[in-house]
């Protein structure tokens, strides 16, 4: 893998940070009931979704960290849950200012992880259990395109979510970081 693979994957992360943040400031004046009504989504609300967005990049991060490579910004503090949560927990962070609190700091975790990651980690095979168990082979790369995909999936099911409740995000385009 070129250094140019890597590259991309360092701007999606800031692609990430940016679109989180954007997503927290629209959901902020909402109040904690809103952001938590049930309004038919797959994670129901607004919160929920966010919370496994958070859980779920967390457990992507434990499986990149179990690898032969070992990253310093990948340490286990920073990637444990809390006690009897997995990646669909709906009440790991009930409160809105701790759920903000946590993505803001995942997401600085991603940036360093990515800062101190090399080319070649990219192209090794990652091995790990499904949630299921199921065991799993395939290059690192393609991992980290789901793991970037599935962040915009849901941040995208969010911001829909926001829309039903009278907010506009604004303009969520990759390209618009640019």
């Amino acid at each position: 893998m070129d250094a140019a693979f890597l590259d991309n994957y360092r701007f999606l992360a800031r692609y990430n940070r940016w679109m989180n943040q954007r997503l927290y400031a629209a959901c902020e004046p909402l109040g904690d009931e809103e952001r938590k009504r049930e309004r038919g989504a797959f994670f129901g609300s607004i919160h929920h979704t966010l919370t496994h967005l958070l859980l779920a990049d967390r457990l992507w991060l434990h499986r990149f960290a179990s690898q032969q490579t070992r990253f310093a910004a990948l340490d286990a503090a920073t990637l444990a849950l809390p006690p009897g949560v997995d990646y669909v927990s709906i009440h790991a962070y009930p409160d809105w200012a701790e759920l903000r609190q946590a993505r803001d700091t995942l997401d600085d975790v991603i940036e360093r992880w990515l800062a101190e990651m090399k080319a070649d980690f990219l192209s090794s095979t990652m091995l790990y259990a499904n949630t299921k168990g199921v065991q799993r082979a395939h290059p690192v790369w393609q991992a980290m395109t789901h793991f970037f995909n599935h962040q915009t999936h849901h941040r995208g099911q969010a911001t829909t979510l926001l829309a039903q409740a009278g907010v506009d995000v604004g303009v969520t385009d990759l390209i618009a970081l640019v």
